[in-house]
């Protein structure tokens, strides 16, 4: 008989997880701090790797088969996956970074999305920054949800309630958040939008990973040449935010943000709760 892993993990399992999260939190602020124009997104890539080693983790998205950079870089019309290399980034770019960290074999993953300034094109920066920031606050409203939801699948609810009273903004159905642990990628799927079934009982043990794509088109997505980049058919802008978030028996406990989320969350009126 095969054998089926629980997808709730012991609270000395969601322990574990907490390194690996602080890791890569560490990763995307030490790109927060060096994104700007004229930099290449292969020097982002270092940079995040230098942090998660300093935090004592390494990365996991090169034990990915056929991977071998520390984040993905996606700029403009790429939406997810983008590699790092020699682009520079320029003025007015929209660019969202993906990074995780493995720690004593438990895992990390976020995504952050930044909106480089452009004086020459204000119209376009403030249109692309409003697409991070939807995007953005459609993952704190997912999150929040998850806080006081009894199925898994309420979160993908709130995440398109909120995109849709924005704007007309694209929602991708293709690629979706999932659960977190041993593996980077683990059951349960992570919907950003209402589909029929429940999905699992939330409770304690439940880490999923939490992560709305939003485009300024439409939702229709193709994968580059290099087999990895997913971008836009019709070439509009994408955002993409990610936090890894564990259920535990006091409340929840964002593992990807230094503070556990209470800044985000603090708006909801929730407090997160350390793991014990």
């Amino acid at each position: 008989m095969a054998f089926r892993r629980s997808i709730y993990k012991s609270p000395a399992q969601l322990r574990l997880m907490v390194a690996p999260g602080r890791a890569t939190a560490a990763s995307l602020d030490a790109v927060a701090a060096a994104v700007t124009a004229g930099v290449s997104t292969l020097e982002l890539d270092r940079i995040a790797e230098a942090a998660i080693e300093a935090a004592g983790g390494k990365s996991n998205f090169k034990l990915e088969a056929g991977y071998h950079h520390t984040i993905c870089s996606s700029v403009n019309d790429e939406v997810v996956h983008g590699i790092p290399g020699s682009r520079i980034l320029q003025p007015g770019d929209i660019l969202s970074v993906d990074s995780g960290a493995i720690q004593e074999g438990w895992n990390g993953d976020a995504a952050r999305t930044f909106v480089l300034p452009d004086p020459a094109h204000p119209e376009r920066v403030a249109e692309r920054q409003k697409l991070s920031d939807v995007t953005e606050q459609s993952l704190w409203h997912g999150i929040a949800r998850l806080a006081t939801a009894r199925h898994l699948n309420e979160v993908g609810e709130a995440i398109e309630d909120h995109i849709l009273s924005q704007g007309d903004y694209g929602i991708l159905t293709d690629y979706i958040g999932h659960g977190i642990g041993r593996r980077m990628h683990e059951e349960p799927p992570v919907f950003n939008y209402r589909v029929r079934s429940k999905g699992p009982e939330v409770r304690p043990g439940l880490v999923v990973a939490i992560e709305p794509m939003v485009v300024l088109g439409e939702q229709d997505t193709y994968v580059k040449d290099d087999g990895w980049t997913v971008a836009t058919e019709d070439g509009s802008a994408a955002a993409h935010w990610e936090h890894s978030v564990a259920v535990h028996a006091d409340g929840i406990w964002v593992l990807t943000a230094l503070d556990g989320g209470a800044a985000g969350l603090a708006p909801f009126g929730i407090t997160p709760t350390p793991i014990p």
